[in-house]
């Protein structure tokens, strides 16, 4: 069965209002992306059915972002196994997209910063689990330091 781009869009939306909107206790009462909702309303992001990470990516790190704050790649896994898709993230983050001031889940990397920093001075960083947070500054800047 193929991915169908509506449904895959459908999901993520239901995924972002359902949970990363969402205020959670063990998060402060934070939700896990307090930009989340501004950009779904918004419609700042574009989802996408990937080809092949590594060019999906390096594709992107190239072209930009066209005019949105997120682009969301997405891959049947029967096609893209977990650790491939995993190994392609890391490869073109280190190599490709954070050079050019871009992150996967494809976003600006300094406006990703930047407003890092800007949540961390109002705490919400402080109830974060630590071995959650060290991978997910790995190519940023750490916005509690």
């Amino acid at each position: 069965m193929l991915l169908k781009l509506q449904d895959v869009k459908d999901n993520i939306e239901q995924w972002i209002v359902n949970f990363v909107e969402v205020p959670h206790p063990d998060l402060g009462g934070w939700a896990p992306c307090p930009y989340a909702r501004k950009a779904r309303l918004d419609r700042d992001f574009d989802v996408r059915l990937g080809l092949a990470p590594i060019h999906d990516l390096t594709q992107i790190s190239r072209k930009g972002l066209d005019g949105k704050s997120v682009i969301i790649f997405a891959y049947d896994p029967k096609d893209v196994p977990y650790t491939e898709l995993s190994y392609a993230i890391d490869v073109c983050n280190r190599e490709f997209l954070v050079p050019n001031n871009l992150l996967a889940l494809v976003q600006s990397l300094s406006d990703l910063d930047e407003k890092a920093q800007l949540v961390a001075r109002k705490g919400f960083y402080d109830t974060w689990p630590h071995e959650y947070l060290t991978p997910l500054f790995k190519h940023r800047k750490d916005p509690r330091l």
